[in-house]
């Protein structure tokens, strides 16, 4: 065998599974990027319909429809591109079917998933080493048994969601998820979790009926991520110690965030469900820091009620915003989900987009505030660009990382009371009290150190440097054995 044949054989050659949600797909893409330049060949794989959406959404900028990563392989990174179906049409709307959707992905996907893999360990070069694949799939261990890889877990959101998830028996034993007689109280005894009310738990853990599709998937996904050899989590150590350091003690646990695109641009990577507005232009004509960035992000609902009262206060506020009113918020059923006559009362100080590039508009001199539903990847972007956080989660995660934001690092707060209705008048209050001199700067007082965190967590002994740089040379001992990929 030549010497140039025998180095791409111990080159180490990931395959790469984002879960079918733009939230999901962003950092699994730049984790793909950050692997290929560190000596890895990628081959990425997303379901045919991420990939005619995210197609569709970019075609008016000219990126090559067949192959998203095209851009990047210019830049001499190894990362090959593939798709599978998730059992459903093309077509089929995901947004407006959504028991449905992940019934697909629970049931359906891993025959797809299987048959494409078994078809690439026959033929690439060089042969795979391993899988990595979202927490949320039910299928990889099986799959990376099957075909003897590695199984390297990708976790999208904070440690502390994925401790409460990985320690769901507990809070069935202490009667605080999945019983009749629920408790109400604090938990505090998840290992390396200081004490947590019910409240700030994942929406799916406080919900009564607990034998839903995405229920049955959650059970699924969090027993298979036992069988996982390696858990590479979108945290960083120092915002997180003691949920870390319990979860190292039970699983090889690695935090490796933030993970964002190189110099945090927009992504030569197209990752967009929508097409995205170009704000520039407006932004050039307000003052500093005076616009509010309104975004609840790319895939959970919000009721019409509740989208009517925080519009209302808005407009109550008087001050300058750009909202992202994505098509299908409400339902992809509702075409105009606003308040008749909302955008005519607010004239020139609103804009209303239906999607953009977020790190582009929350970078812009222009914002001084973001009203978010609490996803993971809107809050490290907004830490990273210095933008006081003003909070209304929806769904899942989100209720824990507002936690996180307003409790525990205090870079943020409520957009109204948790536990009580969403008023007009309440929004906008705590709009105006976001968008203020005094209020604002404190908050970015506090944001400046988390900020100083992630960038420290980032630098060649930073943390996070240091931890995925431990995770390559423990995969490829595995992988190779203790002389590495190019012994």
């Amino acid at each position: 065998m030549g010497k140039q044949s025998e180095t791409q054989q111990r080159r180490p050659h990931a395959l790469v599974f984002p879960f079918p949600l733009q939230g999901h797909v962003i950092p699994t893409v730049h984790l793909a990027i950050n692997l290929a330049s560190r000596g890895f060949t990628v081959t990425f794989v997303n379901t045919h319909s991420i990939h005619h959406r995210t197609s569709k959404a970019s075609s008016s900028h000219n990126h090559n429809q067949h192959d998203i990563f095209a851009a990047v392989r210019q830049k001499g990174l190894d990362i090959r591109y593939t798709t599978v179906s998730d059992g459903l049409p093309v077509e089929y709307d995901r947004s407006l079917n959504q028991s449905q959707f992940m019934g697909s992905l629970l049931h359906v996907l891993s025959a797809h998933v299987e048959e494409l893999v078994e078809k690439l360990v026959k033929q690439v070069v060089p042969p795979i080493t391993c899988l990595i694949a979202d927490t949320f799939f039910v299928w990889p261990s099986v799959v990376a048994k099957k075909f003897g890889l590695p199984y390297v877990s990708f976790w999208t959101e904070p440690a502390l969601v994925f401790s409460l998830y990985y320690h769901m028996h507990l809070l069935k034993i202490n009667r605080h998820f999945a019983s009749h007689d629920k408790r109400e109280d604090m938990i505090e005894y998840i290992p390396g979790v200081k004490a947590i009310h019910p409240k700030d738990m994942m929406s799916y853990l406080q919900e009564d009926n607990t034998s839903t599709v995405v229920h049955q998937m959650i059970y699924k996904a969090f027993d298979d991520v036992r069988a996982a050899d390696f858990v590479l989590c979108n945290t960083v150590e120092e915002l997180e110690p003691n949920t870390i350091a319990a979860l190292q003690a039970q699983t090889r646990f690695y935090a490796i965030g933030p993970i964002f695109p190189l110099g945090f641009t927009k992504s030569t990577v197209p990752t967009s469900l929508w097409s995205e507005s170009d704000c520039t232009h407006w932004f050039h004509s307000k003052p500093h820091a005076s616009v509010l960035y309104i975004s609840f992000g790319s895939f959970a609902h919000i009721a019409k009620q509740d989208l009517a009262e925080i519009a209302h206060g808005i407009s109550l506020s008087n001050v300058n915003f750009v909202w992202v009113i994505r098509p299908d918020i409400v339902s992809s059923e509702d075409q105009h989900p606003l308040p008749v006559g909302f955008e005519e009362s607010v004239g020139e100080r609103g804009m209303i987009i239906p999607w953009c590039t977020q790190i582009e508009v929350l970078t812009h001199p222009a914002i001084g505030g973001f009203l978010t539903h609490c996803g993971w990847n809107s809050i490290l972007e907004s830490i990273w660009s210095h933008i006081p956080l003003l909070c209304f989660p929806l769904l899942t995660d989100q209720f824990t990382n507002r936690k996180l934001v307003v409790d525990d690092w205090k870079i943020g707060f409520n957009l109204c009371d948790p536990s009580g209705p969403i008023t007009r008048g309440k929004v906008s209050e705590n709009v105006n009290r976001l968008m203020d001199g005094r209020s604002r700067e404190e908050l970015k007082t506090a944001i400046r150190e988390v900020k100083k965190i992630l960038e420290d967590a980032l630098t060649t002994n930073g943390s996070s440097e240091k931890n995925l740089e431990c995770f390559i040379n423990d995969l490829n001992a595995q992988v190779f054995g203790s002389g590495g990929p190019h012994a």
